[in-house]
């Protein structure tokens, strides 16, 4: 028997991007980027283990509620979005227990790719007000900004670090059944 596949995209209205990385070692910055999409592909119409996930954000749209800032993470020296403008991931998901499930795949940023692991908590499945088919994740992990070539750095006078290599990442999805 043929196995039925199902594509789930995900809602950009219903969903956020965010990232944290440490600010002198003392305090965190949150961001988040403003475009992305993606989708997860299902063999079953409500089962996500072993789903094939891609997904790519537009790193033109980081946003740190500090314009300068944003304008030097758009830089050569951070994402150089001119020239890179996606970031990619592509990868699968694994029914770990419960609602959790491993996320493992390539993610490309710049023209580094590198395989990472996320944590994946599944939220449930609904149908909304217009009679689509919802589902929900919270996707969780942190990377190493240098392996990925974000290699900007500085050293104050007192010796701290201006910013972390650590980049934890939270991605609140909410998917659309086609």
């Amino acid at each position: 028997m043929e196995t039925k596949t199902t594509t789930w995209k995900v809602d950009p209205t219903h969903s956020e991007i965010l990232f944290k990385v440490k600010h002198l070692v003392i305090s965190t910055v949150t961001g988040s980027f403003k475009k992305f999409e993606g989708k997860i592909e299902t063999n079953s119409r409500e089962e996500f283990d072993g789903a094939e996930v891609t997904f790519h954000l537009d790193t033109n749209t980081v946003d740190t509620n500090m314009k300068d800032r944003d304008t030097h993470l758009k830089s050569q020296e951070f994402f150089h979005s001119e020239k890179f403008p996606k970031l990619s991931f592509s990868g699968k998901m694994k029914k770990e227990s419960g609602d959790k499930y491993k996320l493992a795949g390539t993610m490309t940023i710049k023209d580094t790719k590198k395989e990472v692991e996320f944590v994946a908590e599944y939220g449930g499945t609904a149908v909304d007000g217009y009679s689509q088919t919802k589902a929900g994740f919270e996707i969780t992990g942190a990377i190493n900004r240098k392996e990925f070539g974000l290699t900007w750095d500085m050293v104050t006078e007192t010796g701290s670090i201006v910013v972390s290599n650590q980049v934890k990442l939270q991605l609140n999805i909410q998917l659309v059944k086609s």
